[in-house]
């Protein structure tokens, strides 16, 4: 039987651009320096290219696909010691079968609700095998906004994590990430475990080609309860090209990822690390102390992160991993990186930063490497390879340079709308809007003013918070800030900030504040209420709950 275009690209061969599909040289290139695409044995491209005609290009398929390649590489060391490549795939067609054997499996969802650990990586690789959708749960939901989940996903199983077993609503199948400490909680749910589930699982068999699952991911909204966007596997390596393109990780480096692995960017550095045969390296709680320890112990050259994670490490007085032990790459994204803190990161740690601006929707749009960072500060980065990066102004017509303008965007990772049927994106001949406003250069980089719903009219002037936001957390004594509008019964809306202040700092005022941004802006820019906090309420990926902002009203 000849051998597939996917397989033969595997073997290195001169037609690896054209055999991704990604239409770029550029994107087939990056895939050979990494290290994805390079010569294989016979005998392990056998094992490689049945994972792939199985599962696709899934995160079930990475893992396979290094269980066949480098099965006593190790694929994940957490807090609960180390596992190979090939325990991995033992383990999980075991946990597949149990899956199976509890009715688990296409139409029958099953999601995961864990801190970073062995436990959701587990899970996901398993419901592959089984043919189930995953739906991967924001660890920061109320028990209110899971009860919505559950009602839109209609999950049969929630593997859990004991810490948030009490929030999970009545009806799902509800399976423990370990053996619980005491008496397993009474009530009506059928509580399980995923160590008992793989001891029982099996021997069996499992389909061959099981139905293409989806993976889930939900919306980071911050109120309410969050969307589902469906997100299919691809069919071609050419996003995670795209993506190394512009980020150089290597194969068989060490990764952290220190991302949630229920959020977009976590997901993402997961799959990408497991196409590289990279070791997973995580922690279930992030600390700055834990974060750099974990770095310099296992030698990691590739981190993935959130943008506030880089800032508890910079206001921490944690020792860093040191020279010998530093990262090629800190790969961040999830929400704003403001300026200042790039460059403030780089100065302690070196050119290591690299910020990708993306959403749950539209994957990635732009990505700034260390270069960009230090010449742009505040820049969002450029189009990386098989994206087209446009801002359209308010005819739909393309934007000159530094004229501002909705962004659109597409790539090579398509988006199969909401789970609940809400309204799709707004699109423009074939691109996907992000909602957010912004400008090229003429380098074309992209800098980001925010989110176009955030734009507000006051006293007959349009203002848009960002620049007033970026301004304000730029100040010296300014931990962070945030500036949004909020009513106002004299000019309809007005801008408020809230700001959290260096510690000891009692230079910055509201007056101070006022002042810098009349003299910077603009008179109709400037702030009118000032709230100082200890700190900005944010979720687990970074991102400012508004909802819980005092004086929002």
């Amino acid at each position: 039987m000849a051998a597939s275009p996917l397989i033969r690209s595997l073997t290195g061969t001169a037609r690896t651009a054209y055999e991704l599909g990604s239409g770029t040289a550029r994107a087939g290139v990056a895939l050979t320096r990494s290290g994805v695409v390079r010569p294989v044995g016979p005998g392990r491209l056998f094992g490689m290219g049945r994972a792939l005609v199985r599962y696709g290009h899934s995160i079930t398929a990475a893992f396979a696909v290094g269980a066949a390649r480098h099965p006593y590489r190790l694929a994940v060391v957490d807090e609960d010691g180390v596992t190979t490549y090939a325990e991995l795939e033992e383990r999980t067609d075991r946990l597949a079968l149990a899956l199976l054997d509890s009715g688990a499996g296409p139409g029958a969802p099953v999601g995961v609700l864990c801190r970073n650990a062995r436990a959701p990586i587990e899970t996901m690789i398993a419901a592959g095998k089984t043919g189930a959708d995953i739906v991967l749960i924001n660890t920061g939901l109320s028990a209110e906004q899971l009860r919505g989940v559950q009602e839109e996903q209609g999950l049969h199983t929630v593997v859990v994590d004991q810490d948030f077993l009490e929030i999970v609503p009545a009806g799902p199948r509800v399976v423990l990430t370990s053996v619980p400490d005491g008496p397993r909680p009474a009530g009506d749910r059928a509580l399980d475990d995923l160590g008992s589930m793989v001891a029982r699982g099996g021997p069996g068999e499992l389909p061959f080609r099981p139905e293409p699952s989806k993976q889930i991911v939900l919306t980071s909204g911050t109120t309410g309860t969050p969307k589902g966007a469906k997100r299919p596997h691809p069919s071609t390596l050419a996003p995670a090209a795209s993506i190394l393109s512009a980020i150089p990780l290597r194969a068989a480096e060490p990764v952290h990822i220190a991302a949630p692995l229920f959020h977009t960017w976590g997901n993402a550095g997961l799959l990408l690390a497991a196409l590289h045969g990279a070791t997973v390296v995580l922690r279930r709680r992030f600390t700055p102390e834990g974060f750099l320890g974990a770095v310099a112990e296992r030698r990691c050259t590739t981190v993935f992160a959130v943008p506030v994670m880089l800032q508890r490490v910079l206001e921490s007085q944690a020792q860093g991993w040191g020279s010998e032990h530093a990262p090629r790459i800190v790969a961040v994204s999830g929400s704003a990186l403001p300026g200042g803190q790039a460059g403030a990161f780089m100065d302690r740690f070196g050119d290591c930063l690299y910020n990708l601006y993306g959403s749950t929707e539209v994957s990635w749009v732009s990505i700034a490497g260390p270069e960009d960072l230090r010449d742009a500060p505040g820049t969002a980065g450029r189009a990386p390879a098989g994206t087209t990066l446009v801002i359209l102004d308010e005819n739909d017509e393309p934007a000159g340079p530094d004229v501002e303008g909705r962004v659109f965007v597409g790539n090579d990772l398509p988006f199969d709308g909401y789970t609940g049927g809400e309204a799709d994106l707004e699109e423009r001949n074939g691109l996907l809007g992000t909602g957010d406003v912004g400008h090229l250069d003429a380098q074309g980089r992209l800098f980001l003013t925010g989110r176009a719903d955030d734009m507000i009219v006051s006293g007959g002037e349009n203002v848009h918070p960002g620049p007033v936001e970026e301004l304000v957390s730029g100040m010296p004594g300014v931990r962070e800030a945030c500036v949004l509008g909020v009513a106002d019964d004299e000019y309809g809306q007005r801008l408020a900030a809230w700001v959290v202040r260096d510690a000891g700092d009692s230079t910055v005022t509201a007056d101070t504040i006022r002042t810098k941004v009349r003299s910077d802006l603009a008179k109709f820019a400037v702030p009118r209420d000032v709230h100082f906090l200890d700190e900005l309420p944010r979720n687990q990926t970074g991102k400012v709950l508004r909802a819980e902002l005092p004086g929002r009203e």
